[in-house]
């Protein structure tokens, strides 16, 4: 017998109709969303429970909905943007049909909540399946409307047990959101769960589309971006947007594709653009791109998809070719370098079980301390550090500077360039000094400056065993041999700041490391086991330097001037320097330079007794602390130093006191980014002439570096937490990671 057709309920067609348009709450805010770019917003805030399911809240500060429109405004094929089926073929705004809060009412309770510019009040309304319950009634709120979502889905059962975890569900609203926000640069949106103060998306109205990828999808996306823009006037549409260089990939394409200012989606365009970025990333690897193509409304057919989600324009093969053809320029001009991120790595971290225990599991092959087992290839270590390093690999090493070494002491350039490139002179150069370690050690320790430099000028510098020993110590005191004992609680505190702050992993690296070549005077490469990491080694001299100074504070040995340096004469040169920042409103500068002789002499018998520091009486600097054996600190920098002295030090508490001294020093001794490594010839100091962007004198700095300072970081360092988190210390190369790549060469 065959059915009877019957004329369906019309609550039964607009639940039907809701349901194709609202598929999930994703759906439904993004049709208020275009709703509220429509009325011109410039700012959007939503805010979410379970997913958009319980709640789901949209406000705007748009042009607001007349109180004469809110009786009709939720039913269906009401709208003010389209009259008659030609305005259709030249629509320019998100909305036309009108269907999108009918079709939410009918699945959910809905309330509006909106104010005009000219009503002195706002109106609300509360809507079930399309009409509206009860009157309008007046109420107070801010210009724009404010439409509230509550229990989606609450009469259709079988659509709500189908959605995802509330989870998921905020996830694709998170989606949205922000894709929008990306889209609409110069517009704030603002996503928050109810109850929770922080938000999940929050951007500017003054953000660039560049700060807004950077504040959703973070900076290692941001920072690999190339800007796009073409057009074609043939084909009459225009493209923007940033895509990802060669640098970025990830494991999931992630294209955001606006047409006509609508997120849409096009898989057509999606494999063309995959299949230029094929050739520049690894396989199973994707790009990042965002694109906002604007076609002539004439071109373009939005009415193909219940929720708008995809649309059909003319001339679309050919369109994609060109956006295709675009994109591949765009890579193929940016493709001359590469650059390579690498991360801040603990050291110490155990290495994970699979790099050391075969997948089978056998015994004979486990890597364990028993010296007959078997130990493969990437795991063998260089442990020999008179082995090669990385100068072999440079060039022939540069012959040994005839210049005496004391000559670098001689103080014959200012310590600080100008800026304009042109160093300052000194005129009361200080002579050579002689060195006087303390009196708690063996013998007669008093020696000339040429007797600790690192080497003689017609002799190859000494090898690090024969300058600290074999087993990196060196003939300085050690802490436990110091004969006098410092009991001043101010003292005792930084000490054990320094060992509670002390990063045992970084200490076992510098404890073990093999010394690879210096970089330049800032970084050099440093082994330790199977890893190769870059050390900033003006950061981990100045550290050293601050602990030596607390920890053999009042044991320090001497560093005699030959001929005294006057304290006023220092203080002038380093504040004509342009690193002073004096300024006409700090006064004149012989009076400031007379102010730190007053100053420093009336300290001097404390920096005499603690620190070695000797002043005498005509203000004249005669001694200066020897804080570690065989190291003589860039005496250029002596009257920056001076300087600093009276005005960085905290002279009116015993700790602060202590530790800005400590850390002053430490500035003044550490190695300094623009040293010079290598020693220069004859030939190239005429070639370089005083006063030329000369900043230091020459002095073989390459040497101090390998055989004086990272031995006594091997001994004496306790390295803070901080290195492991600044980058102060990078991991560059693994010899297990290498060993795979090579194993697919």
């Amino acid at each position: 017998m065959a059915g009877v057709i019957q004329r369906l309920d019309e609550t039964v067609v607009n639940r039907i109709a809701a349901g194709e348009v609202i598929q999930r709450p994703a759906n439904a805010l993004k049709e208020m969303i275009e709703n509220s770019l429509d009325a011109g917003s410039s700012s959007i805030q939503v805010t979410v429970k379970a997913g958009g399911l319980k709640l789901l809240q949209i406000q705007d500060n748009g042009s607001g909905i007349r109180k004469g429109d809110m009786d009709i405004v939720c039913e269906r094929f009401t709208t003010s943007k389209l009259k008659d089926f030609n305005d259709l073929k030249t629509i320019a705004t998100y909305g036309f049909r009108g269907e999108a809060l009918a079709s939410i009412s009918h699945v959910a309770h809905l309330t509006i909540t909106t104010k005009t510019a000219d009503a002195k009040c706002a109106f609300r309304g509360n809507y079930t399946d399309g009409k509206l319950k009860g009157s309008v009634k007046p109420c107070a709120g801010n210009q724009g409307t404010q439409i509230t979502v509550e229990d989606l889905f609450y009469n259709v059962a079988t659509r709500r047990k189908s959605l995802k975890s509330p989870s998921e569900e905020h996830g694709r609203i998170y989606e949205v959101v922000s894709r929008y926000a990306i889209h609409n640069a110069g517009k704030s949106f603002t996503l928050k769960k109810q109850g929770q103060s922080s938000c999940d998306v929050r951007t500017t109205a003054s953000a660039t589309t560049v700060d807004n990828i950077r504040t959703v999808f973070g900076p290692s996306v941001a920072r690999e971006l190339l800007e796009v823009e073409h057009r074609n006037d043939k084909l009459n549409f225009t493209v923007k947007g940033h895509i990802s260089n060669a640098n970025y990939s990830v494991k999931k394409c992630l294209l955001l594709l606006f047409i006509n200012h609508r997120l849409v989606d096009s898989t057509s365009l999606r494999k063309a653009i995959e299949a230029v970025y094929s050739t520049y990333l690894p396989k199973g690897m994707h790009p990042f791109i965002y694109l906002s193509l604007e076609i002539a409304p004439q071109n373009v057919d939005v009415n193909v998809h219940p929720t708008k989600h995809e649309v059909h324009f003319l001339h679309e093969e050919d369109i994609i070719e060109d956006i295709q053809k675009t994109i591949e320029q765009k890579l193929l001009s940016c493709n001359s370098s590469r650059t390579y991120f690498a991360q801040a790595l603990l050291p110490g971290v155990p290495v994970p079980v699979s790099e050391v225990t075969p997948k089978d599991g056998s015994e004979a092959s486990r890597v364990t301390s028993d010296p007959q087992a078997v130990r493969r290839d990437h795991q063998l270590v260089r442990t020999d550090a008179r082995d090669q390093k990385l100068d072999a690999f440079i060039g022939k090493k540069a012959a040994p500077s005839k210049t005496d070494a004391g000559a670098r002491h001689e103080l014959e350039t200012a310590p600080d360039k100008s800026r304009n490139g042109s160093p300052e002179r000194l005129d009361d150069p200080v002579l050579p000094m002689e060195v006087d370690t303390p009196e708690a050690a063996k013998g007669d320790r008093k020696r000339t400056i040429d007797q600790v430099s690192p080497s003689a000028p017609d002799e190859e510098p000494p090898s690090s065993e024969e300058v600290w020993g074999a087993d990196g110590s060196s003939d300085l005191p050690s802490r436990q041999q110091h004969h006098r004992q410092i009991k001043l609680t101010s003292v005792l505190n930084l000490q054990q700041s320094v060992e509670d702050e002390s990063h045992q992993g970084l200490r076992a690296l510098f404890k073990n490391h093999t010394f690879v070549g210096c970089v330049n005077a800032e970084y050099a490469l440093l082994q330790h086991q199977t890893k190769l990491y870059l050390v900033n080694t003006a950061k981990m001299s100045k550290e050293l330097f601050y602990q030596l100074f607390l920890f053999d504070f009042g044991n320090f040995g001497i560093m005699k001037l030959s001929s005294p340096g006057s304290i006023f004469e220092l203080a002038m040169l380093a504040l004509n320097s342009s690193e002073s920042g004096w300024s006409e409103a700090d006064g004149p500068k012989d009076q400031l330079a007379q102010y730190i002789v007053d100053l420093l002499k009336s300290k001097t018998e404390m920096l005499d007794d603690y620190i070695s520091i000797k002043i005498d009486d005509d203000g004249n600097l005669c001694t200066l602390p020897l804080l570690l054996d065989k190291y003589i600190p860039p005496m250029e920098i002596l009257p920056m130093f001076v300087l600093r002295l009276a005005t960085e030090v905290d002279w009116d508490s015993e700790e602060g006191c202590f530790k800005t001294l400590a850390q002053e020093c430490a500035l003044f001794y550490g190695i300094h980014r623009k040293l010079q490594l290598k020693p220069t010839t004859d030939t190239s100091s005429k070639e370089n002439p005083p006063g030329e962007n000369v900043e230091f004198p020459s002095y073989n700095w390459s040497w101090t570096i390998e055989h004086t300072i990272y031995p006594a970081l091997k001994s004496f360092l306790l390295p803070p937490k901080s290195f492991a988190e600044d980058a102060s210390i990078l991991q560059i190369a693994n010899l297990h990671d290498l060993y795979k790549v090579f194993e697919r060469c």
